[in-house]
Parts: structure tokens; sequence; C-alpha cells
């Protein structure tokens, strides 16, 4: 049975897929991935944060962006938030956000 993929909000959702072409097409070639293999794609490609929280690491012509996901039962990934890397580490505001996410999502399913 292959893994689902959802997305916290509509917004979420629009936002990764508005990432640059480059960004975006990486995207859609880990995500596939992680249908079939499942969400550790494993480095560079994946990176686990702890307490449930990971991040999909893409790379492309235009920059760096990240998207934190998290994975319930049932085979379900969710795609918690997504940034435009400028810095060498992840912004620590970026971070809260993607782990109040994450509460939300487990606590919902809790």
């Amino acid at each position: 049975m292959d893994y689902t993929i959802s997305y916290y909000s509509d917004v979420v959702q629009a936002e990764i897929l508005g990432l640059p072409d480059t960004l975006a097409a990486r995207y859609v070639v880990l995500t596939r991935r992680m249908v079939v293999l499942g969400p550790n794609l494993g480095a560079p490609h994946t990176k686990a944060f702890g307490d449930g929280l990971f991040e999909l690491r893409l790379k492309g012509t235009e920059g760096i962006a990240r998207v934190f996901f998290c994975t319930l039962v049932a085979k379900r990934i969710v795609m918690l938030h997504s940034f435009i890397k400028k810095s060498d580490k992840t912004p620590l505001r970026e971070r809260e956000i993607a782990e109040a996410r994450l509460k939300e999502v487990k606590d919902a399913y809790a």
C-alpha cells in the first residue's frame, strides 16, 4: 500500500506548488518517491528534526527551499509548512510555525 500526502491547509498546498519552477519540479519528484518508498528518503533529501517533525530539502537553480512535514498512522504524510531558504540555518520562526502545526495535526488525530 502506498503512502498518501495531504496538506495542513489549502494555503500551504498553494505555497508549495507556487515555488519557483525547479524547486516545484524537485518537490514533485521527491514526493512521488515518498508515496512509493515512504517518507524517509535519507540524506540529502530528508532530515529529521525530532518529535515527529521532518523536512524535505529542495535544491534548484532558483535556490533552496524546505518543506516541513509529519507522518501519521495509516501511511499518511502531512505537509505542514514551506519556505525559501535564505541563510545557512533554518530560521527559528519557520521551525516554530511547523512545530505549532505539527502539534495541531497530532492533537486532531490523537
